[in-house]
């Protein structure tokens, strides 16, 4: 069993840098594969990133290329998402998942969100 938190969102303007982070409980945490997703209002969730067990490998949803940086500490059981150069369109509740598997993951826990709200 794994829980997640987030924290670290916020109100920025465009073209602003926000850091999220999800601290996972339990011992297993450097064995998961961990994920960031999102979902604005009206809209279905997304994938925005996700990062191998090791922190070896990465891969992005395209609208993010560039921009947003994925990363894990295993030692702090501490995964990140580092998000520069924000559009309004990224104003989203922002979901840290964990699981196993690459390329496609199956993601079996997620926290509760934090609400990331960029203005123009």
């Amino acid at each position: 069993q794994v829980q997640l938190v987030e924290s670290g969102g916020g109100l920025v303007q465009a073209g602003g840098s926000l850091r999220l982070s999800c601290a996972a409980s339990g011992r297993t945490f450097s064995t998961y594969t961990m994920g960031w997703f999102r979902q604005a209002p009206g809209k279905e969730r997304e994938f925005v990133a996700v990062i191998t067990s090791s922190g070896g490998r990465t891969s992005y949803a395209d609208f993010v290329k560039g921009r947003f940086t994925i990363s894990r500490d295993n030692s702090k059981n501490t995964v990140f998402l580092q998000m520069s150069s924000l559009k309004p369109e990224d104003t989203a509740v922002y979901y840290c998942t964990a699981g196993y598997g690459w390329p496609r993951p199956r993601y079996d826990y997620w926290g509760q969100g934090t609400q990331v709200t960029v203005s123009s």
